[in-house]
């Protein structure tokens, strides 16, 4: 597989292109009208939740089989962010999972076609950065996290001295990805992510690839694609690459640094938290609205709390414990 090449010139580009559209677009237009069964058959979803979404999937065609017509009603289809909210902006679907909400625009589009668009957060997931076992160093600041996404630090040694891995190659999942977005909006201020050392594959697992066999390289990708079940504990992530512990302060320890572990995500430690939204659209009450509301239902949050994310509804009891050797 390849990196797709993500200066600002291509990627970017087309990334600032959808969302200005989607933001600022044209006036609203009338509906035209709709086809609901067809619409009504999955939901779109940025694919960086494919892993927490389809186990979502499988226990409510299970659980609510009796109420639906055929057990293969509901189907999930992934794709950029964007992607999924134009889905819904045009009717072809009825639910969208978004790291963000409508915007002013966006909603007042459904509400003049006589929609009326439902967001609900069902989960919380954290960013998590991740590089090649072959690399000693395990944290990294939030700083020199900003300054590799604007181009300021090319090589390892700008922040490790002693490394020799050479140039810094950065991998995002798709270069209209929730991942990016949240780059931009949340760690960036709104700034361009500027590197011709950053690419970008198409999916959160040719991320984790191209990590694995890629000693100088930093991916970028959702934490719920880290979960090791074979470990229900959830403190075991991936065995193939390392995940970094993330620093709020300028000078990045062992003792200052978090993992996107659910504690730290719970308590505010692990700086690159994000929500995950159910945007909802339908006009009637089928399969999209009742799996949105699954999720936030006991069962659902279960779900989400064995993939290692953190619930939104769920009681947690956190304790801190110490380790001797």
């Amino acid at each position: 597989m390849n990196k797709i090449s993500f200066d600002r010139n291509i990627g970017l580009a087309i990334l600032f292109l959808g969302l200005f559209l989607a933001s600022c677009g044209d006036k609203p237009k009338k509906d035209v009208g709709y086809d609901y069964e067809s619409a009504a058959g999955f939901f779109a979803a940025d694919e960086s939740f494919h892993p927490i979404l389809d186990e979502e999937l499988e226990i409510f065609i299970k659980v609510f089989n009796r109420n639906l017509p055929h057990q293969d009603t509901l189907h999930a289809r992934y794709m950029s962010e964007q992607d999924a909210i134009q889905m819904l902006l045009k009717n072809e679907t009825w639910l969208a999972f978004t790291t963000r909400r409508l915007t002013d625009n966006e909603r007042k589009s459904l509400q003049q076609r006589s929609f009326a668009p439902r967001e609900m957060a069902i989960a919380y997931d954290g960013l998590a950065i991740i590089v090649n076992r072959q690399n000693p160093d395990s944290c990294i600041s939030l700083n020199d996290f900003k300054r590799i996404l604007r181009g300021e630090v090319t090589n390892w040694n700008q922040i490790y001295p002693q490394s020799r891995l050479g140039a810094v190659d950065v991998v995002f999942d798709n270069p209209q990805s929730s991942t990016v977005r949240f780059c931009v909006d949340s760690i960036l201020d709104g700034q361009l992510i500027n590197s011709e050392n950053i690419g970008a594959v198409l999916k959160s697992a040719e991320v984790v690839d191209y990590v694995e066999r890629t000693p100088n390289a930093i991916g970028i990708i959702g934490s719920n694609w880290l979960n090791d079940k074979r470990d229900t504990t959830n403190v075991t992530f991936k065995r193939n690459i390392r995940v970094m512990a993330v620093s709020r302060l300028d000078s990045a320890t062992a003792r200052n640094s978090y993992q996107p572990y659910q504690g730290y995500l719970y308590n505010g430690n692990y700086p690159l938290v994000r929500t995950i939204y159910a945007i909802i659209n339908e006009p009637r009450t089928g399969a999209p609205t009742r799996f949105a509301n699954f999720c936030r239902l006991p069962q659902g949050q279960q779900v989400i709390f064995r993939a290692a994310l953190l619930p939104v509804t769920a009681n947690l009891n956190v304790r801190e414990v110490n380790v001797t050797k």
